[in-house]
């Protein structure tokens, strides 16, 4: 048994590459590359956890033409990774944009270098930087329905979203703000809806390009759905038993969902 496993988590322009065997998609396991690398592609090593290291490199183009391997966009190994290697491949990306986004200094404009493995010192006036976060919040918030018992959830469709799912309110925290104070914001802003009895639920990395999504439950309080049409497509209050399409099972928001659809499950048995 080898004492030390090393995962290549191996970028390019927002896609990985991802081994493939059979059915199965990994991330490429070996002492070297699993790719031919250039002289200039610098590869960044990362203790993970005990037994594991990651090795980080940027990719100047995309693997093609390889049966073995594959190149995928990130977003999407979300949904065929197991919860750890796309932890660490989310964590990768994220180093790799901090580094293409830190070149120079922002005090003197001198060249950064490398000091430790997740940060960089000015190489004149010896400032140090390390990875930044873009901290977002999402909101499940639910009401009490028409039946008795049957509660509802408010489910919105953004602009953004890739695939035709249904999902959560949720934004970016901003400068001066709680947590809490920018759920109610956010809510306000992109339903018209006040709410209330704010609970912290969890949190999740989410490497687009470098945020943590923090996650809460809700009540609705007052207020008539207005959904502010520069965010949001779609969106309205749905029961347990009329569901929408909604996130793949490893997103903050599918837990939350689900957390939900439990409860209602458990209340009823």
């Amino acid at each position: 048994m080898r004492d030390n496993t090393i995962r290549w988590a191996c970028l390019c322009a927002g896609d990985i590459l991802l081994r493939r065997e059979g059915d199965m998609l990994s991330l490429p396991i070996g002492d070297e590359p699993p790719v031919p690398l250039k002289a200039w592609n610098i590869v960044t090593t990362i203790g993970t956890a005990p037994g594991e290291t990651m090795k980080v490199v940027r990719l100047d183009r995309p693997v093609v033409d390889d049966g073995k391997l594959t190149m995928m966009p990130l977003r999407a190994s979300f949904d065929v990774l197991d919860d750890t290697s796309y932890a660490m491949a989310g964590k990768a990306a994220e180093l790799v944009y901090w580094d293409q986004n830190t070149k120079f200094c922002g005090c003197c404009g001198a060249p950064m270098r490398l000091h430790t493995e997740i940060s960089k010192r000015c190489t004149e006036c010896g400032k140090e930087v390390w990875p930044q976060l873009a901290t977002a919040v999402i909101v499940r918030i639910t009401r009490h329905g028409q039946g008795e018992g049957d509660d509802e959830v408010l489910l919105v469709h953004a602009h953004n979203f890739r695939r035709p799912y249904y999902g959560l309110v949720a934004g970016f925290v901003e400068t001066g703000e709680t947590l809490e104070q920018a759920v109610r914001r956010e809510v306000r802003e992109e339903t018209g809806l006040e709410i209330q009895d704010i609970c912290y639920f969890g949190s999740q990395p989410w490497p687009y390009p470098c945020g943590l999504m923090v996650g809460f439950t809700a009540h609705y309080a007052s207020g008539e759905l207005r959904l502010q049409r520069e965010e949001l497509s779609a969106g309205g209050w749905y029961t347990r038993d009329q569901m929408p399409p909604i996130p793949g099972p490893s997103s903050i928001a599918r837990r939350l969902i689900d957390d939900w659809r439990m409860d209602g499950h458990e209340r009823t048995k």
